[in-house]
This record gives structure tokens, C-alpha cells and sequence, in this order.
């Protein structure tokens, strides 16, 4: 059976409420206006430390705030989970995957202390054999050594599937070499047809034949 591993936050869970609400009580604290939601998902997707720096840009804060204004989010970030929901259809399509025999991992940009408390939150952890975080390995995506990592930790010579939502998403896929499944209703910032992907589905319940699909055209 295939290893297939997620992306966080924009493909299991929409956590924008959440981080926007971080990003905000950072911003008030300065005196700053606050981001809107839109930006927020606008500035997801490369890691807290790139977010913090978009929400600065976005505010004009000076650069030599970064390192502290990025300490503070992520401090706060661990905490950043009763806004935050999960995409309707996802935990059924793990389950059925999971009853399949597919062994399941996690691969985001997100710091690895807030990602495994959202999953605890929301009792999803269990569901994953491995977990990887934007600072698990002092690289992230797109770099593909995170992606690589999740797949070796799952163990055995299986074939690959990546599942996300975003360009980042896509292009970690292209450089580990996998077929790239695109969830469009999360963080993308560009069209359906501008991102590469294998094939794209917009709800849940679409994932298990889509994977049966990859497989299939793999023999």
C-alpha cells in the first residue's frame, strides 16, 4: 500500500482564524492596525517566521523587530487552536484510508509544537505514524528533505503520494519526485491550473478514489 502523506493547516484544517488571532494580539500590543482574514491566509504557507515577516511588511514594522515580534508568535502560537476547524470530510477519508492499510504522516511548514497541539485538539494525532514540522529539520518546504523524511520514517518501499493545498505544496511535491494531489479550497494563491498537480478535488470524499487513481495509473 501507498505512503501518503498531508499537508496542515489550509489541507486538513482551516486555522486562519486562529493565527490571525495571533497575529492581531501581536499587532495591538504595538499599537498597530490589525491584519484582515484574507491577508492572513494571503501570508500562510512558508512557515511562522515568513508569516511574521509578511504581517510586519504588511504594517511597515522595521525589520530588526522580526526576531522578537517571531519569538512572540510562536510562543503564542502553541495555545492557537479554539477557532480553528477541520475541513468537512477529512477525518472520514483518513479513516478510510487508514482501514485500507495506506500508512498516513504529516508534512507542514508549521512548527512542530503548535502542529501536534492542533492535532491533539482535535484527537487526530494517533491517525499519523509520523509527524514533521517546519522546524523539525533546519530545513523546510519547498526544500523536499522534510517531505523525503516523512516518507523514510513510514518505513518499506511503497509508492508516494502528496497531498496539500498550496504552490509550496506543489513545488515540494515536484522536487521529492511524487504525485502532488491538490486540495483547492484551502491557502492557494493562484489559479487550479497555474499550480502542477497530479489531480485536484475540492471535497473529501473525492481523496480515496483519487489516491486508488494515482496508484493505478502507477502499475
Amino acid at each position: 500500500m501507498a505512503h501518503i502523506v498531508f499537508d496542515l493547516d489550509g489541507t486538513l484544517i482551516n486555522s486562519a482564524p486562529d493565527i490571525q488571532g495571533v497575529a492581531n494580539g501581536l499587532l495591538q500590543e504595538a499599537g498597530l492596525e490589525p491584519i484582515t482574514l484574507d491577508q492572513t491566509r494571503s501570508f500562510i504557507g512558508n512557515g511562522a517566521a515568513v508569516f511574521v515577516e509578511r504581517m510586519r511588511k504588511a504594517r511597515d514594522v522595521p525589520d530588526d523587530r522580526q526576531a522578537e515580534m517571531h519569538k512572540a508568535f510562536v510562543a503564542w502560537y502553541d495555545a492557537a487552536v479554539t477557532r480553528t476547524v477541520i475541513y468537512p470530510g477529512v477525518e472520514r477519508a483518513l479513516d478510510d484510508l487508514a482501514s485500507a492499510g495506506f500508512a498516513l504522516g504529516i508534512c507542514t511548514n508549521k512548527p512542530i509544537r503548535p502542529c501536534r497541539a492542533v492535532l491533539d485538539h482535535f484527537g487526530l494525532t494517533g491517525r499519523f505514524a509520523t509527524i514533521w514540522g517546519g522546524d523539525s529539520l533546519p530545513v523546510h518546504k519547498p526544500d523536499p528533505a522534510p517531505l523525503h523524511a516523512a516518507y523514510e520514517a513510514l518505513g518499506g518501499d511503497a509508492p508516494r503520494i502528496y497531498v496539500g493545498d498550496s504552490e509550496v505544496d506543489a513545488e515540494t511535491a515536484q522536487r521529492a519526485g511524487v504525485p502532488f494531489l491538490l486540495y483547492t479550497e484551502g491557502y492557494r494563491k493562484t489559479p487550479v491550473a497555474l499550480i502542477p498537480h497530479h489531480a485536484a478535488f475540492s471535497d473529501f470524499a473525492e481523496l480515496p478514489a483519487l489516491v486508488a487513481g494515482v496508484l493505478l495509473g502507477a502499475e
